[in-house]
C-alpha cells in the first residue's frame, strides 16, 4: 500500500511549534510515491516504510524515527534512503506504536516484531534477511540499540540471537533514571512506581558480545546524551563489541537529522562501509 500522512494516523501528543516545523520539514523531502508501507501489526502505527533499491546489494536498513516515544512518523525518515537506495541498500523506515496510547513496552515489542517481519520479507524486495541492520535517532536510537544488546527477545520470533548485524544510533538515549541527566522521566515509561527505568536503558541491558555499532552525536547535542553516549562506548568495548564514533561538526540535537540524509557525506560513507562488511550467514 501508499506510504501514509500524518491524517492516517490517530492523533499524537500536541508539540511545540518549533517540534512541529521540524517534522513538517522532513516529511516535505520525502517523496511519498518511492516508498511502499507495509503493515507488521493492526495498528496504523504498527507499519514500515519500504524503499527498494534498483538494485540490490543485499544489506537492509532498519531505522527508526525520534520524536519522545509520543511523536512522528515512519515517513519522517525517507529523507535517508536516496541516499542508501542508490547504492543497493534496502530502507526500511520502522514505525511503532506511541505514547500515551501506549505505554513501554509496547514501542520495544513493535520494535522487535517489526524485525521479525523483515527477517522473513526482506528477500521480495530485494534484501538479505542476514544482513539486516537496525538504526535510529534520539527516541529511535534509544530503541534500535536496545534491541542489538538484548539477547532475551529473538527466540519469541524464531529469530537467531545474532539476526542484528550491527547497530546505527544517532544522538540516543542509553540511560534513564538515576544518572541519566534527563530533567523528567519521560512520558512512555509511565508512572515512577512501575519501576522500569531499568528494562528500558542500553546501558543496563548489554547480554554477550553486542554486534558491531557506529554511534554518533552532534557537536551542540545536549550534553547529557553526550556523556550517555560515551558511557555507551565504554560499556559495549568492555563487552567485546566493535564501536566507531562520529561527533557530527556544528550539529544541534535536531540537526543531527542533517548528516544521515546526504550522501556525499562522511557519515553516510561510514554506514555503507559497515553496511558492505556483512557478509555471513547468521546461525
Amino acid at each position: 500500500m501508499p506510504l501514509m500522512r500524518p491524517e492516517d494516523y490517530p492523533p499524537q501528543e500536541p508539540v511545540s511549534p518549533f517540534a512541529q516545523a521540524y517534522t513538517e520539514g522532513l516529511l516535505r523531502r520525502v517523496d511519498l510515491g518511492s516508498g511502499e508501507s507495509c503493515s507488521y501489526g493492526a495498528d496504523p502505527y504498527q507499519s514500515i516504510a519500504l524503499f527498494q533499491p534498483e538494485r540490490p546489494s543485499g544489506a537492509v536498513l532498519a531505522f527508526m524515527h525520534g520524536g519522545g516515544w509520543t511523536n512522528g512518523y515512519k515517513e519522517m525518515m525517507g529523507y535517508m534512503a536516496p541516499a542508501f537506495t542508490e547504492r543497493g541498500v534496502l530502507f526500511a523506515s520502522i514505525g511503532y506504536r506511541l505514547a500515551p496510547r501506549c505505554m513501554w513496552p509496547a514501542c520495544f515489542e513493535d520494535a522487535a516484531a517489526a524485525v521479525a517481519w523483515l527477517f522473513r520479507n526482506a528477500a521480495v524486495y530485494g534484501g538479505d534477511p542476514t544482513r539486516i541492520f537496525i538504526g535510529g535517532r534520539s527516541a529511535g536510537a534509544h530503541l534500535a540499540s536496545l534491541l542489538a544488546v538484548r539477547r532475551d527477545w529473538q527466540a519469541a520470533h524464531g529469530l537467531a540471537s545474532d539476526v542484528l548485524r550491527g547497530c546505527i544510533s544517532v544522538s540516543g538515549v542509553y540511560l534513564f533514571g538515576d544518572g541519566s541527566g534527563l530533567s523528567k522521566r519521560p512520558q512512555f515509561l509511565g508512572p515512577t512506581e512501575q519501576n522500569n527505568e531499568a528494562a528500558a536503558s542500553p546501558l543496563s541491558n548489554i547480554q554477550d558480545t553486542p554486534p558491531p555499532f557506529f554511534i554518533s552525536w552532534g557537536e551542540k547535542d545536549f550534553p547529557h546524551l553526550i556523556r550517555q553516549a560515551e558511557a555507551m562506548v565504554a560499556a559495549l568495548r568492555a563487552a567485546g563489541a566493535s564501536v566507531e564514533t562520529m561527533m557530527l561538526p556544528g550539529c544541534d540535537h535536531l540537526g543531527t537529522s542533517g548528516p544521515t540524509g546526504d550522501p556525499n557525506g562522511t557519515w553516510v560513507a561510514k554506514v555503507h562501509s559497515m553496511l558492505g562488511g556483512a557478509e555471513r550467514t547468521c546461525g
